[in-house]
């Protein structure tokens, strides 16, 4: 069976994490379920080049925010997991506190509840206490908290290859091989860097 992949798009600022998840998986030859905010597609519109329908073309299969009658609302529907990206808030709240009242929220809570991989990208900067607390929560119940955050070591040149590490590691959390950012060997210059 292929690997399949369950990606969420909320209406976070960084919604290009979550197209660039799906081009990389569909290279990567996984299958995958695609939901999409109504905030997600308004942010696609809005900082990307593409349109929504674009996006949704990217996915084996999409389903509306609303159906809570679509496969991957079931656990006997058997996924690998779901990346959330960009995870705003307000699904990280929903989920933490298992209110599924829309099919995004209901896929990760099925994931948690299953204990498969359940990745998010939470969007949001700074973050008071209570973000801290929901995110703590989600990780209680088995997700993996995996915000944005640029790493430098590997010399980055362009959005996307800052865009790419970020990927590359929800694709480690997922066991899925690539080559999308240099990794750390330790600092081959030498010399004494205190």
């Amino acid at each position: 069976m292929r690997r399949r992949i369950i990606v969420g798009i909320c209406g976070a600022s960084g919604v290009i994490y979550g197209v660039r998840c799906l081009e990389l998986l569909r290279d990567a030859g996984c299958e995958t379920h695609l939901v999409i905010s109504p905030g997600g597609r308004l942010n696609i519109e809005i900082e990307t080049p593409f349109s929504v329908e674009q996006v949704e073309e990217m996915a084996d299969f999409a389903y509306d925010y609303e159906d809570v009658s679509a496969p991957i609302a079931s656990g006997s529907f058997l996924t690998q997991g779901m990346i959330v990206a960009p995870c705003t808030i307000k699904s990280l709240s929903a989920i933490a506190n298992s209110y599924s009242d829309n099919l995004l929220v209901r896929a990760a809570d099925v994931v948690l509840k299953e204990r498969r991989k359940l990745c998010l990208l939470v969007r949001e900067t700074p973050l008071h206490k209570g973000h801290l607390r929901l995110m703590g929560m989600a990780a209680d119940l088995g997700a993996l908290i995996l915000p944005p955050m640029p790493a430098f070591y590997h010399l980055p040149k362009t959005i996307e290859e800052i865009i790419d590490h970020t990927v590359g590691k929800v694709f480690d959390y997922f066991d899925i091989e690539h080559a999308l950012f240099k990794r750390w060997n330790g600092d081959q210059r030498g010399g004494d860097r205190q």
